[in-house]
């Protein structure tokens, strides 16, 4: 990758081709327009806002490349592994984040998720990145219940294995003042700004 600086000082980065995949849902989209009339008295060089997006990253990306990737936006949710593969059903890294005058609230949809503190983690950086690991235990093709083996005919959950779901919160924290509680496939987080 070309990592020379651009004019913010940040580094440049080649685009990646762009890969043609299977959408995680397919709901009609009821929002505003994308697009809109253009005047053509605006600069060119302006910067569009297109609103939420989906970004697919290569199954083999390295930690640094997602790192520079996740750099170079204000805001967005980074899906790795079992989380980041593109099967239908409920998705796995669902992110709310809300505000108060303090502190940072944020909610993130973990079904399936182990709770196990073996294998799951919640991380909290001082500029604010969340950085969540652990291992699905839902989308197996047996299924042993009650003295029964169940073979699946339907696959919807996330498929088993480790993922890693990663977000920055709008702003600095102390890192250190964090509470979360993890329940019904739900985990809170509330962390104190700085």
């Amino acid at each position: 990758m070309d990592k020379t600086r651009g004019e913010n000082n940040r580094p440049e980065l080649e685009t990646p081709p762009v890969l043609i995949v299977a959408p995680l849902n397919s709901i009609p989209y009821t929002g505003p327009p994308l697009h809109d009339n253009v005047s053509s008295t605006k600069k060119e060089t302006e910067a569009e806002t297109i609103g939420p997006a989906i970004i697919f990253l290569p199954s083999h990306s390295t930690r640094n490349e997602l790192d520079a990737m996740m750099a170079t936006t204000q805001s967005g949710v980074a899906l790795t592994g079992s989380a980041a593969m593109g099967n239908v059903g409920p998705l796995l890294g669902s992110v709310d984040i809300a505000e108060s005058y303090d502190s940072y609230y944020f909610r993130v949809s973990l079904p399936g998720v182990s709770k196990d503190e073996k294998y799951f983690s919640c991380d909290v950086e001082p500029d604010g990145t969340i950085l969540i690991k652990g291992i699905t235990t839902t989308g197996e093709k047996i299924v042993c219940k009650r003295s029964q083996v169940f073979q699946m005919q339907t696959q919807n959950f996330c498929p088993t294995g480790h993922f890693s779901v990663s977000f920055p919160l709008p702003g600095p924290v102390n890192h250190r003042q964090f509470t979360s509680h993890f329940a019904d496939g739900i985990l809170e987080g509330i962390v104190k700004k700085r």
